[in-house]
């Protein structure tokens, strides 16, 4: 097995060989691996299945604890390949309450955050 992360890694059946992509992976492909699907209205104006998170992207919550709740995107970490969504708190046992990380894979996409013109272009394209 390869030392370091490489480009031309082409797919294993060995979770640890996948997990080591996604643990090693730069930070320009990381942002490819935190991408959620589309609405299906979405998938038929884009033309795309999925597309990269963005902070303001309203999605929903499919699978989970919260399921069927749906919020804006409020943080995007890439080292944890998380995303947290605003309003959606759970209580600790301190009685603090922490913001929920969630896996971008249980997400759906219901409105996208189009202030960016780079990704407005991206989209259409």
């Amino acid at each position: 097995m390869r030392k370091k992360w490489s480009m031309f890694w082409n797919r294993s059946r060995q979770p640890r060989k996948q997990r080591k992509y996604r643990i090693n992976a730069p930070l320009h492909k990381r942002q490819k691996l935190v991408s959620a699907n589309l609405d299906k209205k979405l998938r038929e104006r884009y033309k795309k299945r999925s597309l990269p998170l963005r902070t303001g992207d309203e999605v929903l919550v499919m699978r989970g604890r919260f399921k069927g709740k749906m919020g804006n995107v409020s943080k995007i970490s890439l080292k944890k390949l998380r995303v947290y969504i605003d309003g959606l708190k759970i209580k600790k046992a301190t009685g603090q309450e922490v913001e929920v990380s969630f896996d971008p894979s249980n997400l759906k996409i219901m409105k996208l955050n189009l202030d960016d013109k780079k990704r407005l272009k991206r989209v259409k394209r």
